[in-house]
Parts: structure tokens; C-alpha cells; sequence
């Protein structure tokens, strides 16, 4: 069984009660932080995660409500006394052009954030590959229409459960062939409706994906500020006769 936090429900625009994207995986053998925002580096730390020990983080892009904390976050456990006895690797994982990216960052103020007390290690994937994440978590991915390099990941521990994280993402029918019967689908909805981009998602677009995947559950995050206010379960049981939760900062899940 894995468990789920959800760190931040929102996106780049301030928000009182939504931190930018980023969700921690407990997948009993190791942990596994879902996008790493500015803000997720103390999430963690409130919701009373384990992130001295954190095994792995998964960058999906590199828009900055997505990417920014994993600089920070290296900061921060070069110095901190919970992570100077840490000797187990920190993995990780991201698209093409995640290290230089990373290493750019670094070189611009010598920061060093690769020398840690605990090795570092990068691994660049593809679309439509699949690795483990550490043993007991095997991942696929999936190429979508976002930027050039955004990545969903499904994952899937050793008793089958699953989960599919899009991030951010524009409509493709084929991400409900790569999410279909997932036990979780854990799916960008940006707006609720008249989208002012095609490379996000509105209400309608991700209930027709979860019509055609037919997962356990959806829920449905990175949600801007329009939606304050808006009853998202009952506006999707509108659309889809599934279990449909809204994302919330601070949100548990088992899967």
C-alpha cells in the first residue's frame, strides 16, 4: 500500500491556502517526492514528512512551481543537522536537461550543491521508459503536451497498487491509455472551464479522460484561484459517475 500527501494543490499565482505543486509518495520501502516547488522544502517539514531520508524526487519539467525547491532543497541538507549523518544516495529523476539545468544553477552563486554528506545522483529519463525507482516502485512515463520535455509518471509498487501523476499537462487521449485502470489518478485541472491555453486542462477535458481511463479515483490538482469557491466534486459528478476528490494542501490518501 502507498500513501500520499499532497504538499501544495496549487500553482505559480500566490494562493493563501494552496503551495505550489509538489505530493509525497510513502511507498513503504522509500519515499518519493512528486515535483519539488519553492514551498515544498517546508511543506515537508509541516505535514510531519521524513524528508531527511528522502529516497528520490521526481521533476516533471522545469517551470519553476515544479522545479524551483530542488535547489533550495540541496541548500538546505548540506547544512542541516538532520541530514549530516545521512550516508544512503538521493536520486534524482527528471527529463532531459534536468542536470545541466540543476548544475547551471549551482555554478551561478558556487553554491556546491552536489557536495553533500550523502551522494547525489541525476538520472535523466525518455518518454516511454521504464525503471525502478528503488526497489519495490517500478515507473513508466509519458510524454505530454505541455512543454517540450513534460513527463507523466505512473507508478507501481509490488502488490500492483498504482498511481498516475500527469503534473501539468494539455488534453491527449492517449494519457487516459497510459493512466486506464490506474487506482489513482492524480490529474492537473488547471480551470474550470473556457481554458485560456491548450496546454493545461479545464473540468471537461480531464472528466473525459477519466472516462476513458477508468480509474479507481481522480484527484484533481494544480488548481489556480479561479476555482475558489467552486464545489469541484459536484461539478464533476456532472461529468463522471466516478469517485472524483478535490486536492487540498495537506490531503492523505492510501492507495
Amino acid at each position: 500500500m502507498m500513501k500520499l500527501t499532497v504538499l501544495g494543490s496549487g500553482t505559480s499565482v500566490p494562493h493563501p491556502r494552496r503551495s505550489s505543486s509538489a505530493h509525497w509518495l510513502d511507498a513503504g520501502v522509500g519515499t518519493l517526492l512528486l515535483d519539488i516547488s519553492g514551498p515544498a522544502i517546508h511543506r515537508m517539514a509541516q505535514e510531519g514528512c521524513d524528508w531527511p531520508n528522502l529516497d528520490a524526487v521526481w521533476v516533471s519539467h522545469f517551470h519553476l512551481d515544479h522545479f524551483g525547491g530542488l535547489a533550495p532543497f540541496l541548500f538546505g541538507t548540506k547544512y542541516a543537522p538532520q541530514t549530516l549523518g545521512r550516508r544512503k544516495p538521493l536520486t534524482v529523476f527528471g527529463p532531459r536537461g534536468t542536470e545541466e539545468l540543476l548544475r547551471r544553477f549551482d555554478e551561478a552563486g558556487d553554491y556546491e550543491l552536489f557536495k553533500q554528506p550523502f551522494p547525489v545522483e541525476v538520472r535523466e529519463v525518455s518518454p516511454r521508459a521504464e525503471f525502478e525507482v528503488f526497489a519495490g516502485l517500478h515507473a513508466q512515463t509519458f510524454s505530454t503536451p505541455h512543454t517540450s520535455e513534460s513527463l507523466a509518471v505512473r507508478l507501481t509498487d509490488a502488490d500492483g497498487a498504482s498511481l498516475v501523476y500527469t503534473s501539468d499537462t494539455g488534453y491527449t487521449e492517449a494519457l487516459a491509455a497510459f493512466a486506464r485502470d490506474a487506482d489513482l489518478f492524480l490529474m492537473e485541472c488547471s480551470f474550470f472551464r473556457s481554458k485560456p491555453v491548450e496546454t493545461h486542462l479545464e473540468l471537461g477535458d480531464a472528466m473525459r479522460l477519466a472516462r476513458l481511463a477508468e480509474p479507481g479515483r481522480v484527484v484533481l490538482a494544480h488548481l489556480y484561484p479561479e476555482w475558489d469557491g467552486v464545489d469541484i466534486t459536484a461539478e464533476a459528478r456532472k461529468l463522471w459517475d466516478g469517485e472524483t476528490i478535490e486536492a487540498r494542501d495537506g490531503l492523505r490518501l492510501k492507495i
